[in-house]
């Protein structure tokens, strides 16, 4: 079973706010998961300690169990300090 450590969708529209799940990889985006290990709230302010909300020990028992997160979930375990993010070079981005 290929595990992936997502976002799930909630909130009403146009006030969006995430659950961090593990979740099997070919379930739907806010279908059945295995468990929440955090929350992310981009409406709140950058610096806010609550917009990004996640329960470290928990993301590094998922990763040493194969669990693959996603681009923006790598973020904030880079941020979190659970796991290094490789740095992205893109240098086509500003060609027309």
């Amino acid at each position: 079973m290929a595990l992936s450590i997502r976002l799930s969708r909630g909130g009403s529209k146009k006030r969006p706010y995430y659950r961090i799940v593990v979740a099997d990889a070919r379930s739907p985006r806010d279908g059945k998961f295995i468990e929440k290990i955090g929350n992310y709230n981009p409406l709140l302010a950058k610096d806010d300690e609550k917009r990004v909300v996640l329960d470290a020990e928990r993301a590094k028992h998922w990763l040493s169990n194969g669990a693959q997160p996603t681009d923006r979930v790598a973020r904030f375990l880079d941020l979190a300090g659970v796991r290094e993010r490789a740095a992205r070079n893109n240098p086509k981005k500003a060609e027309p």
